[in-house]
């Protein structure tokens, strides 16, 4: 099975740019959906991005759209999670999940989670 490794995050201010990645050993990486997810504190988990295997479509949540950017590396097992003119409200605990299912979104269809990277954005 599949476990995900996140790396990247940090403290930032607003405004900065900060690249997330999400990497796995696992040899059938490719064949996984793969969701970044965020949770800031006494939130719920959300999804950020997603990135499906079928087809290579991705999903941003309306509050990254046109910020963020979801990219994978297949040769290198790497989803990536580029994330530009960061905002305070971005702030949160950012997790890597894996799922073998294609059109999902919610915390619960990802069975496969990292251990989460911690970005704040200073204002």
């Amino acid at each position: 099975q599949v476990q995900p490794v996140e790396s990247g995050g940090g403290l930032v201010q607003a405004g900065d740019s900060l690249r997330l990645s999400c990497t796995a050993s696992e040899r059938t990486f490719s064949s996984y959906t793969i969701g970044w997810f965020r949770q800031a504190p006494g939130k719920e988990r959300s999804i950020v991005a997603k990135s499906t295997s079928i087809g290579r479509t991705t999903y941003y949540s309306d509050s990254v759209k046109g910020r963020f950017t979801i990219s994978r590396d297949n040769a290198k097992n790497t989803v990536s999670l580029q994330m530009n003119s960061l905002k305070p409200e971005d702030t949160a605990l950012y997790y890597c999940a894996a799922s073998r299912l294609p059109y999902v979104s919610k915390p619960s269809e990802y069975p496969y989670w990292g251990q989460g990277t911690q970005v704040t954005v200073s204002s």
